[in-house]
């Protein structure tokens, strides 16, 4: 009788343990901030108890992982560096970090939109001069007219904070405290928009030539940026060698690096400056670090793209150009650019070219300033043709773990059985083999990018969280596993058990494409940028001139505008002070 009694216990207990996973399950909410989570650990799931551990490199100097706002992550790693310049308030001194991650560019308009259309974030001033904030064409543009406070809501709505005054500095001049982020040569408008060189701001991503060392853009020129710190004069003499976060409290927040109108002494990576919390302007701007980025969880939906592999020219021929040499001679400092017969061309105001055919080949000569290193723009274009970039018969394309919705053309998130198929694992996944033991992982794409909030692991071969978490399921169907896996999601999502992805609740909207990339509308995808041209069919070619003498002032003893201005390749009119300088 108890034997029978001890049944009927367990049978009932079974049926309502039945009864109860039947209700439907509650969406969870999770709200990322700025405060970070301990990293999670590895969820016993069953078939992971008996498999090897996966062998990581770690982020490396310079590692890219897109991040849910669709910014670029680079990542600094620990150690020192040489901070300062000596200046009256920055004195060179060694500081030491932690590794941290922080955007490759400064945050633009379009990442910006986001933040204001789920409420996390207020508009930014329209400011006379700048550029229109909600105006497409402005979309890839560095977003400006924010405050301290309005630039560190963003970043702790993207899961992260503004970069300390080290942070920013390491990122921009690397380990051994270079002058400029390219290194020391002078400031030059082919690497840089400063001293109006365009006379407004440009795109975050236009100067790849002048990159930091571990990668970052933008980090000198374009406009400025507001860092954490509160400002001190002498708080480089006295901070802690280790991680500095500025004084505790102050009167104005540091901005660092220039502008679009920065003068070139103004340039060098070791000034400081500083501003009201409530103060905005036309040239500042920012963007943020992330010191511990979590694995968030994968949107529901994403904007396709155009692989960059597709693109081309649209069959029209661009002008064959190059520049050929740079030389002294009696003085003259020249450059010899050679121009394909037929084109047309266009110098900068500081070269004056004269052409002729040498052996069959048409050659320009060019004399720039004799008494500075100078580069110059030379515009040559083949009238016949348009450079419009050809996508033709391109196909949109999803992130691994996305399918293109062949009605909304964007891509849904998709995930799949980890288990390998007879024909293997599809398309977008790889196979990871842990001890005999072999899954579909999530693989990079087709531009060899991983997913947003993963970055490529060298030494794994594998597209893995920043915090090493190699199951969470990216592009996995596994529902326990991912709700045990993911920090949530961002302010303005929703995370949706039943797709296992962050769903956009009313005003939101999924990131559009990331900066260095433009909307096509007639293929719905994004699409990347054009090569660098200046109009239909056009190449620009920038033209150095050596330093060939010490300059001669032929131009302070001219006093009226009219013939200072007759005489502008060596001179230029200064209105504000009413006299005739040399160039």
């Amino acid at each position: 009788m108890k034997n029978v009694r001890a049944v009927l216990v367990v049978y009932c207990v079974l049926i309502a343990l039945i009864l109860s996973s039947c209700g439907s399950s509650t969406p969870v909410t999770i709200v990322v901030t700025a405060t970070s989570l301990p990293p999670t650990d590895a969820p016993a799931a069953e078939p992971t108890a008996t498999l090897v551990p996966v062998n990581l490199s770690g982020p490396q100097a310079g590692d890219v992982m897109k991040w849910l706002d669709g910014s670029a992550l680079i990542y600094i790693p620990a150690g020192e560096f040489s901070m300062g310049n000596n200046g009256f308030d920055a004195p060179v001194h060694s500081v030491t970090l932690d590794g941290f991650w922080i955007y490759q560019t400064k945050v633009t308009n379009r990442m910006f939109a986001q933040c204001v259309a789920v409420g996390s974030c207020t508009p930014p001033t329209e400011e006379l001069g700048g550029p229109v904030y909600n105006n497409p064409e402005y979309a890839n543009h560095p977003v400006v007219g924010v405050t301290w406070e309005q630039a560190q809501a963003y970043c702790s709505w993207s899961q992260g904070q503004l970069p300390t005054e080290a942070q920013w500095e390491k990122a921009a001049r690397g380990p051994s405290g270079n002058v400029y982020p390219w290194g020391n040569d002078e400031p030059a408008c082919d690497i840089l928009n400063f001293g109006y060189c365009s006379g407004r701001t440009s795109e975050v991503d236009a100067f790849a030539d002048g990159a930091s060392p571990f990668g970052v853009l933008d980090m000198a020129g374009n406009v400025f940026e507001w860092v954490s710190d509160w400002y001190g004069q002498s708080y480089y003499a006295n901070s802690p060698a280790t991680n500095p976060i500025g004084p505790e409290s102050g009167e104005y927040r540091v901005i660092r690096g220039s502008s679009f109108e920065s003068d070139p002494d103004q340039i060098d990576l070791g000034i400081r400056h500083y501003g009201a919390k409530v103060y905005h302007s036309r040239d500042i701007g920012f963007r943020c670090a992330v010191s511990q980025p979590l694995p968030v969880a994968p949107y529901c939906q994403q904007t396709a793209f155009i692989p960059s592999g597709v693109i081309v020219s649209n069959g029209c021929e661009l002008p064959d150009t190059a520049v050929a040499g740079q030389y002294c001679a009696a003085g003259a400092s020249l450059a010899t650019v050679h121009v394909p017969a037929g084109a047309v061309y266009q110098t900068g105001e500081d070269l004056k070219c004269e052409e002729a055919i040498v052996d069959g080949q048409r050659v320009l000569t060019c004399i720039g300033p004799q008494a500075r290193e100078a580069t110059n723009e030379i515009t040559v274009c083949n009238p016949t043709c348009s450079n419009s970039p050809d996508v033709t018969g391109a196909s949109p394309a999803c992130d691994p773990g996305y399918t293109l919705d062949a009605a909304s053309g964007a891509c849904n998130y998709a995930p799949i059985s980890s288990q390998l198929s007879v024909a293997g694992c599809p398309i977008g996944y790889k196979i990871l083999n842990r001890g005999g033991v072999e899954f579909c992982v999530i693989d990079t794409n087709a531009n060899g990018k991983c997913p947003a909030g993963l970055y490529y692991d060298s030494l794994a071969g594998i597209c893995v969280p920043a915090n090493g978490l190699v199951e969470a399921p990216y592009g996995i169907d596994n529902p326990t596993l991912a709700v045990q896996s993911y920090s949530g999601c961002a302010a303005g999502f929703v995370y949706s058990e039943t797709f296992q992805c962050c769903q956009a609740v009313s005003g939101g909207t999924y990131p559009g494409c990331s900066p260095g990339s433009t909307f096509n509308t007639d293929l719905g995808a994004c699409s990347p940028g054009a090569i660098r041209l200046a109009g239909p069919g056009c190449v620009t070619l920038d033209v150095t001139t050596l330093k060939c003498s010490q300059p001669v002032d032929v131009c302070s003893r001219i006093k009226s505008e009219t013939t200072c201005i007759r005489n502008s390749y060596a001179c230029k009119w200064d209105d504000e002070n009413n006299v005739c300088t040399l160039r």
